[in-house]
């Protein structure tokens, strides 16, 4: 499998402040890649110096194996979903999306069809002559996707393109630019600093903070197998135990991850990891998360809340698999 984007040490500075910092990324051809991290860490810089909005300072990019340094965004093989999809509000949508190839010099007629056909591929057939004002959230969304998509780039940019949408409709969407992009087999690079649309939607993740790369894999690996404080913290909620607790519980005296979910009580005659003081329960709807404190830390618990669960004061058993407790590589 080829390669679609390579950063080889880039970096890009601004004054003193790196917001992207001696950085090495491979994104594979086909591949949905998310850029994952807080905001200022460093993930929307990268997008666009693979647009070509940016120029590094340093380092070497490649875009399936051309040089990109000074290639100016027109002549790169990409395109950019923008948060604020950028559409002109003065044309219809049939124009809005048709826009790139008017400006190519492809007569109105093939244009208004591959517009069509564009519209079809994110479900807004029958749309074409409305306003972008006159169109719900989800559906301007669409309208820049099928804008971005009528030229067939290489590889589709995606800048927190679902910040803007309500929680149903983001859900939603989720679903159907992943499933739009396994159809067309473009390769997506999605920026975004929600856990969750990373965790679902990419083949891999990278986590960035402060301009570098703090851990890349999959989505199993990155919140299973976190390398760090920072990436177990932010990818998800998860207790973080100090060496000496881990050493109390058994294990080797280094930070370890131990994700809510993992912990239960542990049911009568089953030996227990750990005993821990009920501090309050907070009710989630189909589940109830459960503040606990063990060895003098505050833990957390997430039990099913239909279960029978403990009381505020209890002095409750606590179990996990031995494959649960996640000793970290890194102390940060």
């Amino acid at each position: 499998m080829s390669i679609a984007v390579r950063f080889q040490q880039v970096s890009r500075h601004y004054g003193a402040v790196r917001a992207v910092d001696d950085l090495n990324l491979e994104i594979a051809e086909g591949e949905f890649f998310a850029l994952l991290g807080p905001s200022g860490s460093g993930k929307t810089t990268c997008l666009r110096l693979i647009a070509g909005f940016e120029q590094p300072t340093a380092g070497h990019i490649e875009i399936f194996g051309e040089r990109a340094e000074g290639v100016p965004p027109y002549l790169r093989n990409v395109n950019t979903v923008f948060q604020d999809y950028a559409l002109f509000p003065h044309l219809n949508v049939i124009d809005n999306v048709a826009f790139g190839l008017m400006v190519r010099g492809v007569d109105a007629k093939a244009r208004r069809k591959q517009a069509e056909e564009a519209l079809e591929l994110v479900k807004l057939s029958g749309f074409g002559d409305r306003k972008p004002g006159q169109l719900s959230g989800g559906q301007r969304q669409r309208v820049a996707l099928a804008r971005a998509l009528i030229n067939r780039p290489k590889v589709l940019l995606l800048d927190e393109p679902l910040g803007a949408l309500d929680l149903k409709l983001r859900e939603q969407m989720q679903d159907e630019l992943k499933s739009l992009q396994k159809s067309l087999n473009i390769t997506f690079v999605f920026v975004t600093h929600d856990q969750g649309e990373a965790l679902s939607m990419a083949d891999r993740v990278a986590v960035f903070n402060h301009g570098k790369i703090m851990q890349a894999g999959t989505p199993e690996d990155i919140y299973q197998r976190p390398h760090s404080r920072f990436v177990a913290d932010f990818v998800g909620s998860s207790n973080l135990l100090p060496p000496v607790l881990v050493k109390s519980v058994g294990g080797p005296e280094r930070w370890a991850s131990l994700r809510p979910e993992a912990l239960s009580i542990a049911p009568e005659g089953q030996p227990e990891r750990a005993r821990g003081k009920v501090a309050a329960l907070t009710y989630l709807g189909a589940s109830v998360r459960i503040a606990l404190d063990v060895g003098g830390e505050r833990l957390t618990m997430v039990l099913p809340a239909r279960g029978t669960l403990p009381a505020v004061g209890e002095d409750v058993p606590l179990h996990w698999d031995d494959d649960a407790l996640h000793v970290m590589e890194d102390e940060k």
